[in-house]
């Protein structure tokens, strides 16, 4: 028997929202026993990156699912960027999970969060040059590196690693050389 999830038409596409997700999961009998727990990847002042995780009542990993958010996005996220992103990762874990995917695995948050990006991101000019990678890189920016490359290989799911890869690439790829770029992007 299929769940009715309440859902959000976005674009002319129905969503469904990661408390509906949430809800299902607490109250079905087939979850009983279940955890779903969050680890934040990445936390500076601008950006985070939570990867949520669930486990059976054994304790073994079932699903996850990984949320970027940066501060900056929108006017919700200057104060509440990190709860975004906790909700946006339990959506995707959720989803990984198998609940409430009959029309999409994003849920009405993620991608209402995602259309305010790109609309951001479009009424910003182009710039006017991309700065250049040093040619001898810091120990931070080596490290800085070596945990993309961590948090990459990590992803099994293809799309949620181009979508990590995609955020680390968009705002570290000015700091990383060319050969580093491309060795990301092959993961």
């Amino acid at each position: 028997m299929t769940h009715n999830f309440k859902t959000t038409n976005i674009r002319g596409k129905n969503y469904v929202e990661v408390n509906e997700r949430i809800k299902y999961f607490r109250t079905s009998p087939d979850y009983a026993g279940f955890s779903l727990s969050s680890t934040m990847i990445h936390f500076d002042a601008d950006s985070c990156v939570i990867q949520a995780t669930i486990c059976d009542a054994q304790g073994k990993v079932i699903a996850s699912g990984y949320a970027q958010e940066d501060r900056t996005s929108s006017n919700i996220n200057r104060t509440s960027y990190v709860e975004n992103c906790e909700t946006s990762a339990w959506g995707r874990a959720l989803a990984n999970l198998g609940i409430g995917i009959d029309t999409s695995i994003a849920s009405s948050n993620e991608v209402s969060m995602a259309i305010a990006k790109q609309e951001k991101q479009e009424a910003k000019p182009a710039p006017k040059s991309t700065p250049k990678a040093p040619e001898v890189q810091s120990d931070e920016v080596i490290e800085l590196y070596e945990k993309a490359v961590f948090t990459l290989e990590g992803i099994k799911d293809e799309a949620e690693r181009v979508k990590m890869r995609n955020a680390i690439l968009n705002k570290y790829g000015e700091v990383y050389t060319p050969q580093q770029i491309e060795s990301l992007s092959k993961i």
